[in-house]
């Protein structure tokens, strides 16, 4: 009986000082929370698919592999930008390919913008064919092309519950797209037409997305008066003002003198063109130097420049245009230097010191 008392006498014990405890709450780690509201920090990342399929993989500065979304997300973005094109021979940024990104962007809480370009392959300054299906189309008919295409990817999206906040109509029309029947320079009217179309396509899908008229050189205020100028004298609206910044391309061009000085002029073309148009503008494309010449990495020295240089456009962008500027995105971060001289991360797929600009 002696030893049963004492049996019980430690059992209470036991109970009381598991009773003081009760009102501790355990201890977990918390999770990380994401704002995905207000100025938009983003990434193109129309690559990823092809370079996954590939056998590319992404780490965090920890060394754990992280799916590549995420991890632009946890390197503190809040957007997601994929580019759409027609009927790619590879089937690389077509519809099936596109909405398959959104929604991994979508089920992150990712805001997205679209870029189609209306081109079976690459549009930009240089070249904006005709894709391949609408070769020998009308006036008339090339628009209602657009049309179709336009909310085909769309309507898509919509059926998997993606609304896109921003849709470009074409990407770096400069001197226009779909030519020699869209060339700016050569066909005005029927530039700004063939806009209007996808905008009132766009719109007849998304109502409230926001359509960008898209230009490179954002430094350029000439470029954007002579663009939007015929669009806007011929009818046509947008939404946004799509600006692509690189200070390097400007540099190795002849276009600007310095990097600092290329900044400086897109700032000032941003506060004149918003007050002009009245509208928001947006950096849909930029880029810093990351690789060399022999597509190695870039030194540190190189790497932390491009830092300082994204870090004063994000911060400028936001800061210094009057609440005009709504967003910066970079073109293909995730790009090893081997494959793009521009992107931001390293060889073996973790991301360089650049990508802290972002957070």
């Amino acid at each position: 009986m002696k030893y049963m008392n004492i049996l019980i006498a430690g059992l209470l014990l036991l109970g009381a000082a598991a009773c003081s405890n009760d009102d501790k709450t355990p201890e977990f780690p918390q999770e990380p929370t994401y704002d995905m509201t207000g100025f938009a920090k983003g990434a193109d990342i129309s690559w990823l698919t092809q370079m996954e399929a590939s056998g590319a993989k992404f780490y965090d500065a920890s060394g754990r592999q992280t799916e590549c979304m995420t991890l632009m997300r946890d390197l503190g973005m809040n957007s997601i930008r994929l580019r759409v094109w027609v009927n790619p021979s590879d089937g690389w940024c077509n519809k099936s390919d596109v909405v398959a990104k959104a929604w991994r962007a979508h089920q992150l809480g990712m805001r997205l913008m679209i870029d189609f370009h209306y081109s079976d392959v690459w549009a930009d300054p240089g070249k904006q064919n005709i894709p391949a299906a609408w070769v020998g189309l009308s006036l008339n008919e090339t628009k209602v092309a657009i049309a179709d295409h336009t909310k085909d990817v769309l309507n898509a999206l919509k059926d998997k519950g993606i609304t896109p906040e921003w849709v470009q109509v074409g990407n770096e029309t400069s001197n226009g797209f779909l030519w020699d029947m869209g060339q700016a320079d050569r066909n005005p009217k029927q530039y700004a037409e063939l806009f209007a179309a996808g905008y009132e396509a766009v719109k007849a899908v998304f109502p409230q997305s926001i359509v960008i008229v898209h230009l490179d050189n954002g430094f350029d205020n000439e470029l954007y008066n002579w663009n939007l100028d015929i669009l806007k004298n011929n009818g046509a609206k947008w939404d946004m003002i799509g600006m692509s910044l690189y200070p390097y391309w400007a540099l190795n061009s002849g276009k600007e003198t310095s990097a600092e000085k290329t900044i400086t002029d897109c700032i000032a073309n941003i506060k004149k063109v918003s007050e002009k148009y009245d509208c928001d503008v947006m950096i849909v494309e930029t880029g810093m130097e990351c690789a060399d010449d022999n597509g190695k990495l870039a030194g540190d020295a190189v790497l932390a420049e491009g830092k300082a240089l994204l870090s004063r456009i994000l911060e400028e962008c936001r800061d210094n245009t009057d609440g005009r500027c709504k967003g910066v995105f970079y073109w293909e971060p995730e790009c090893k230097p081997s494959q793009y001289r521009l992107g931001a991360f390293t060889e073996d797929g973790y991301p360089t010191v650049i990508m802290d600009a972002f957070k």
